[in-house]
């Protein structure tokens, strides 16, 4: 059980009268209400926020059992809710009068507060309605519908200004800390995330936060329940801090486990060599005769398309690209890393692939096929003209932070202007070759030219050292590693 249920099971047992023992002499909720109303009614308020008289909450309604000396009631004849007035963010400054922002509530107030991060002047304050102590404050708006209108309770003395789309609810004759534990426990939450609107910006009410059902105990039991629950936090986050530390320490042994499997694998040592499967030499001969036919020779270079593909070879004939070439060096006897089968070889990366700028088109309406579309984190955005890519194709980053990372294109459409296209011989089992790319991404990031826009260092992508097992062999290694990564997922490593 993780941190997070471990602290909504004790919410949920709170709310539920669960957490501690009722005691008789406590008296009972009813008469409590009872008390509420008329204060409320002295003060010339009714039933203000709340849906109706409470007789008219339905058994449909009661979402589960409470003890006999409980109630049910709504938020809104608990108290009275007042709403904020804006606070610009350039009118709250680190001196001043003390306020509080709507944003506020879900970077910086968590359950109580005495204190406040921002200030205003006091022209903006003396306009803005006031947090008193006791007040239990909630934002109207938020991002997510599982944390709009989280609460927390100022315990402080000074008067708070209060922003836009805050508003306050100030309780009668009840405990704030336990009406705010209740607020944002999982049944709170629920009520809340069924109750709000909008998906990108969401909203909600005091008349639907006053709607809310209570389940009201005694007020000293409503003391001791905080007691309770205060009493055990401590403990749960402290056992969150130690979930998070294994967290780290399992993603680590899994990334190190990762890097573990893939080393075995470049080294020879993950699969058994087999005779008949032949050896790497012949097979990177017949790559580097095939380059030599098109002008290549040991050289790598940045490849501008002029034409498509030839239907004959997976090597483009030398009038249909423009090259910028520069020559790979020569491997010598100290570069190698470490030892590996008789049947495999070394060479250079960039004797087996290029990059290649795409063929331009105009007229078009196609996806932009930008990092963060690739990524899944944005919708697409449409394009008439630029350099189309094709299903199935490899788009590379040359530009920004993440420089080195291949992405496999999944549709046809319009390179973003951070990419490339990285053709791979297909004389090669792709998966081998995109696991080994994979292994020095780090290096690849952390090797990037240039200060203001870092770009990918192609000497050293292309200069890497890659060694070259027998195709066969090729991929039967790329199927013991995808047998292995998801078996140590399983196993938590």
């Amino acid at each position: 059980m993780t941190a997070k249920d471990l602290k909504n099971a004790l919410l949920q047992e709170a709310v539920q009268g669960k957490l501690v023992p009722q005691i008789a002499s406590e008296g009972n909720a009813r008469d409590l209400l009872e008390e509420i109303r008329k204060e409320k009614l002295s003060h010339g308020l009714d039933f203000a926020n709340a849906k109706s008289n409470p007789c008219d909450i339905t058994e449909e309604e009661i979402p589960f059992d409470i003890p006999e000396s409980w109630c049910w009631c709504r938020l809104g004849e608990l108290g009275n809710f007042v709403r904020g007035s804006g606070i610009k963010r350039d009118e709250t400054t680190n001196t001043g009068l003390p306020c509080v922002r709507y944003g506020e509530m879900y970077t910086t107030y968590k359950i109580k507060f005495s204190k406040t991060k921002s200030f205003t002047s006091k022209d903006v304050f003396e306009k803005c309605h006031k947090i008193h102590t006791n007040d239990i404050l909630m934002a109207l708006t938020g991002e997510n519908k599982w944390d709009i209108a989280l609460a927390a309770t100022y315990e402080g003395t000074e008067e708070i200004a209060m922003g836009g789309d805050l508003c306050k609810f100030t309780p009668i004759n009840c405990n704030s800390l336990f009406l705010v534990y209740l607020i944002n426990s999982p049944y709170g939450i629920e009520y809340k995330r069924n109750t709000s609107t909008g998906d990108i910006i969401v909203h909600t009410s005091t008349t639907k936060l006053g709607n809310l059902l209570i389940p009201l105990p005694p007020l000293a039991e409503q003391r001791r329940i905080v007691a309770a629950i205060e009493k055990f936090m401590p403990l749960i986050e402290e056992y969150g801090k130690k979930e998070t530390q294994l967290k780290a320490i399992n993603e680590k042994i899994g990334t190190l486990t990762k890097k573990a499997i893939l080393q075995e694998a470049v080294q020879g040592k993950l699969v058994p060599q087999i005779a008949a499967e032949g050896n790497a030499r012949d097979l990177l001969e017949e790559i580097r005769k095939e380059k030599l036919s098109h002008g290549f020779a040991n050289s790598y270079g940045i490849c501008s398309e002029k034409g498509k593909k030839s239907k004959s070879s997976d090597l483009r004939s030398k009038s249909q690209i423009r090259v910028t070439k520069k020559e790979l060096p020569e491997i010598t006897e100290d570069e190698i890393p470490f030892d590996i089968p008789e049947n495999w070889c070394w060479c250079r990366l960039g004797e087996i692939c290029k990059l290649i700028d795409g063929e331009k088109v105009k007229e078009v309406k196609l996806p932009l096929l930008d990092a963060k579309y690739l990524r899944g984190k944005k919708d697409a955005t449409i394009v008439s003209e630029g350099k189309v890519a094709n299903v199935n194709d490899l788009l590379i980053l040359v530009d920004g932070e993440n420089s080195g990372e291949v992405f496999v294109n999944k549709e046809k459409g319009i390179m973003g202007s951070t990419f490339k296209q990285l053709c791979i011989c297909e004389k090669l089992y792709l998966p081998y070759i995109l696991k080994f790319i994979e292994m020095h991404k780090e290096l690849l990031r952390n090797s990037k030219k240039g200060a203001a826009i870092p770009h990918l260092n192609k000497d050293i992508f292309f200069g890497l050292l890659l060694p070259l097992p027998p195709l066969s062999e090729q991929k039967r290694i790329v199927a013991a590693i995808e047998k292995m990564l998801p078996l140590c997922e399983r196993l938590g490593i």
